[in-house]
């Protein structure tokens, strides 16, 4: 079978992550790769032996290369809108990092041009391939649960604690991120919600900057944080399901803790990323005697992200992909948060 060809932007850390999932599925030839940093060109290219040619500053070449099949993007959230623009104008599919865009102003002439020129796209929501939350979803689906009547989320991370003494980052910067943890880690929250119960459509919802300065590790000064370390809000969902999300990046001991809660009238479900392969199915087997019970997620619910953009490369795209009206529905909700959190007031959200 011959692989498809990728041009890969954004060579930093998740790079690298991308590259090895890549090679899991044996599907995949990386063939450009681009990036403002020349050094980082470089070392990746010849990690992947591939052609100066091929190694691009500008990814506009990238995407306009004939060789390349398929563009992947791994890059700070102030370029995904310009990248995904420019893959609609060349007709090129992608899978582009999340959050969709910066700002919710970036995502409207983006579908815009998508409506005129569709192509086959997946956006990086990558906890829907977690198998516990594929597993919840199934339990939903089926009515295993019965009606579900409400549903919490959370995604903690620790590392931007006072005692770790973080610095100033990328991830700070208003003016690349557009928002903080929000952006960051709420919308994987608010993806979550999409794929597990549907739409959004009201929202209440509290921002707040916890550590309000850090230091520039470039100028040793201390620099004001523009961006928020906290989000909490509160939804109506489709079907009048409610949903209560937190998300931090100053909860101490928290690695990388993402995690949903799903009450209905039948019984109740936890998934986690901290035990992936495992769900918690709390129900009555017998009347008045409750059952909690650590199910071992089945096989077919652990779907790799590639072997579904493969899928989409082909034109057949599996139920849950997160396509194109994923990330813009994501920004959407993103937005509507926002709005909440500085009206202090309830938003509603578009039919």
């Amino acid at each position: 079978m011959n692989k498809f060809r990728i041009g890969l932007i954004g060579l930093g850390g998740m790079a690298q992550e991308h590259i090895r999932w890549m090679n899991e599925e044996n599907m995949y030839q990386i063939v450009a790769v681009s990036d403002v940093n020349g050094e980082a060109v470089a070392r990746v290219g010849d990690q992947l032996g591939i052609e100066d040619s091929k190694r691009y500053a500008d990814f506009h070449h990238l995407i306009e290369d004939p060789d390349v099949d398929a563009v992947i993007s791994i890059t700070p959230n102030n370029v995904h809108a310009d990248i995904i623009s420019a893959c609609l104008q060349a007709g090129k599919p992608f899978l582009a990092e999340k959050p969709f865009t910066r700002v919710f102003e970036e995502a409207v002439p983006l579908l815009e041009q998508y409506e005129r020129q569709p192509v086959p796209a997946m956006i990086g929501f990558t906890y829907r391939y977690i198998p516990a939350f594929r597993y919840a979803r199934e339990l939903v689906r089926t009515g295993k649960l019965g009606t579900i009547r409400h549903f919490s989320i959370q995604y903690l991370q620790g590392f931007g604690v006072p005692s770790e003494q973080v610095p100033y980052m990328w991830r700070y910067n208003k003016a690349i991120t557009g928002t903080g943890t929000l952006g960051d880690l709420g919308s994987h929250m608010i993806d979550m919600a999409r794929f597990l119960f549907g739409e959004f459509e009201e929202i209440t919802a509290q921002l707040h900057t916890i550590i309000p300065e850090r230091r520039d590790p470039v100028t040793g000064a201390m620099a004001r944080i523009e961006v928020d370390d906290f989000a909490s809000f509160q939804a109506r969902m489709t079907g009048d399901i409610m949903g209560v999300f937190q998300t931090s990046r100053n909860a101490f001991g928290s690695g990388n803790q993402h995690e949903v809660s799903i009450y209905g009238d039948f019984g109740t479900a936890h998934a986690s990323t901290l035990d992936p392969d495992r769900l918690i199915w709390i129900r009555e087997e017998e009347p008045g005697q409750l059952s909690r019970t650590t199910m071992e997620v089945p096989e077919h619910c652990k779907v790799k992200q590639y072997a579904d953009f493969a899928a989409v490369l082909r034109g057949a795209p599996a139920d849950g992909v997160p396509g194109f009206m994923d990330g813009y529905r994501n920004q959407e909700v993103l937005d509507a948060v926002i709005r909440a959190s500085e009206a202090r007031a309830a938003v509603e959200l578009p039919n």
